[in-house]
Parts: C-alpha cells; sequence; structure tokens
C-alpha cells in the first residue's frame, strides 16, 4: 500500500492550488482517504476526507468553502482542490488512508488512519 501526495508549491495569497494523492496496492473503493496538514510549531490538522464506499465528505471548520475533495477511481487518485488561499494554509500536507468505515465524528483522527504518505509543502505567502 502506497500514497504518494504532490501539488504543493509557491502561491500568492488569494490563490489556487490543486493538491493530488495517488494510490497503489489498493482501490479506492473500499478505503476512506484523508487529508491533513501540520504548520511548524503545531499538531497535525485534519483537512478533509472522502469515503470510498459511500462517498461522503468531510471538511475542517477552516477550510470549509475554500477546499474541495474528490477522486478519480479509474486513476486511482484523491484530489484537494484549495482555493482562496490563505497564509495561515502554509503548511505540509499529508494524504491518509483507512481501510472501510471511519465513522463521521472521527473522520479528523490520525490514529483512523494505518497508511500515510510522504507529505507536500504548501507555502502560501506575497
Amino acid at each position: 500500500v502506497q500514497l504518494q501526495a504532490s501539488g504543493g508549491g509557491l502561491v500568492q495569497p488569494g490563490g489556487s492550488l490543486r493538491l493530488s494523492c495517488e494510490v497503489a496496492g489498493f482501490t479506492l473503493d473500499f478505503y476512506v482517504i484523508a487529508w491533513f496538514r501540520q504548520a511548524p510549531g503545531k499538531e497535525r490538522e485534519g483537512v478533509s476526507s472522502i469515503s470510498g464506499t459511500t462517498g461522503s465528505t468531510y471538511y475542517g471548520d477552516s477550510v470549509k468553502g475554500r477546499f474541495t475533495i474528490s477522486r478519480d477511481n479509474a486513476k486511482n487518485t484523491v484530489y484537494l482542490q484549495m482555493n482562496s488561499l490563505k497564509p495561515e494554509d502554509t503548511a505540509v500536507y499529508y494524504c491518509a488512508a483507512a481501510r472501510g468505515f471511519v465513522y463521521g465524528s472521527s473522520w479528523y483522527k490520525s490514529y483512523e488512519y494505518e497508511y500515510w504518505g510522504q507529505g507536500t509543502q504548501v507555502t502560501v505567502s506575497s
């Protein structure tokens, strides 16, 4: 099982980026995929998740209305479209996978996810 996150970079405030999480060794249908982020000196934070079985999506309060999670089963890839980026969105972003089901009340808890990809750096700065 492998997860490969990509798409990070430097962007100005108000700009957009799209992160990709390409998975190998399993199919998206049976996993929950989540994005987390961690800024220097801060705890890891759940950003968004999408269920492979139900398609249900969840978002952290700080990104609601600005970020959109989606998946392409044919490409075994989950995307995170990030719009209206703010300096406080600066962090290393990670994708993670949990087999089967994660309760909606727990989607943001990192211990629910067994598999993690390497991070991709997102920097929002003028």
